[in-house]
Order: C-alpha cells, then structure tokens, then sequence
C-alpha cells in the first residue's frame, strides 16, 4: 500500500506560543504527518510541546541543531532522546565526534524512557546559505552517516550531492515554497514537485501555508502535488 501524502509532509510550526502552535496543528493534521518544532516553539513551551503534539496524532520533527563540546551535546541529546520525538537534528559542523555523540545520546535516552530511538538527522547546509561549496556539502553528508545519523537535512538543490555521497540516509528537505508563494529568507527553496523528483523524502513547510489566507486551500494542494509526484517514477 502506497504510503500517504501527508507522511511526507512536514509541517514547520514556527510560533512563540503552544496554544497558537497546536491550534494550527489541529487545522492542519489531514495534510501534515510530521509537525516540526524549532528553537522559537521549544524555547517557548519546551518538553510540553512535543508529547502535545504527538497527542494530536503527529510524529514530531524536533529541530534544535545541537552544537557544542562533544559531551555536553551527547547530555543533552541524552535528555532529548527521551521525549519522544521521531526526529532531532545535530549540526555536522560540529565534526564526528559530536554528531556521533548526539547520535548515541539520542539512542541512549529513548532506550531510558522506553521509547523508539528518534532518527538523527544531521543538518549539513542551511538553505539561507549560497555560498557553501559542494565539498563541503559532500564531506558534512559523508560525516553524517560515519557518525550513525539516520538521515540529513538538505536544500533540494543539494540532493544530488547528498544522494551519491549517502544514498541509504533519509533526504529531508526545509525550504519547500509552493508555486507563487514568497521564499522569505530560504534563499534555496524549491518546488514540492521539484524537491521530489530530486529525491527528497520528507518536505518542510511552513510560513507558506501557516501564513496563508487559506492555510487548508494551501495544505490540501500541497498533498496533491506529492501523490501525483508519488506517481511519477525518479
């Protein structure tokens, strides 16, 4: 059986109060299987937000970009492993010996709590830079799967890349900007279509839709552009 649209989707849920993020969450969760959660969300409600989140049926995308010292990322990958995420992310920036370390603190803390173990999804460049070189991109790929990460997060312009340096990692794409909508400060945006056919696996998206006149019109094409692309063979 074909796996549903919706799983395919992220929804990035970028506000500075829960009850407002889980308002458009409740909006929203035909569309959207994932609902990610970044600094501005987690810093505002914390913890909560992830088991409010998941208590509305989603699987949640919890997006911190880990970076520092080896051990204080791998304490603190120990204390989000345990929250119930299906994925964290840790900047490969930081070099091997972090992210394995985010890596086996993730394992580690769910494995306490009794919990699946999320997917550790190593950021390799954000879509507001333009400048990395593709060396780059391709040694933070490799290092991410070096380091046991199940996935990495890219620009759909870099999955070429990425597919050929780390083709068995999960390809999880931010900037994803319908036909028409504004690209705001994602300077690599891309198409659902176009990020699809490139080889991405989860789509990000956020203001696009949570900022919409219509956010559901916006979702429910959004959800038809991935099961035609679903469709059509890479």
């Amino acid at each position: 059986m074909a796996e549903h649209p919706r799983q395919r989707l992220a929804l990035a849920l970028d506000f500075d109060d829960l009850v407002v993020a889980l308002r458009m969450a409740r909006r929203l969760r035909p569309y959207f299987g994932v609902a990610k959660v970044g600094l501005e969300l987690f810093g505002a409600a914390g913890p909560e937000t992830v088991s409010a989140l998941t208590v509305e049926g989603y699987r949640v995308f919890l997006d911190l970009k880990l970076h520092d010292i080896p051990t204080t990322v791998r304490r603190a990958a120990t204390v989000l492993g345990g929250l119930g995420a299906a994925y964290s992310t840790v900047h490969t920036q930081g070099g091997l010996d972090m992210v394995r370390a985010a890596a086996e603190g993730m394992a580690a803390g769910a494995a306490a709590a009794g919990a699946p173990a999320p997917v550790v999804l190593g950021v390799t460049v954000l879509t507001a830079d333009v400048s990395a070189p593709g060396d780059v991109l391709a040694e933070r790929a490799a290092l991410a799967a070096q380091a046991g990460c199940g996935g990495i997060v890219c620009a759909a312009s870099d999955l070429g890349i990425t597919r050929r340096v780390a083709p068995d990692l999960l390809k999880v794409v931010p900037g994803i900007r319908p036909v028409g909508t504004g690209h705001h400060d994602q300077a690599r945006a891309a198409t659902p279509a176009a990020a699809l056919a490139a080889g991405a696996d989860l789509l990000v998206i956020g203001r696009a839709v949570t900022a919409a006149e219509d956010p559901e019109r916006v979702a429910d094409a959004l959800v038809k552009e991935v099961a035609e692309s679903q469709l059509t063979p890479r």
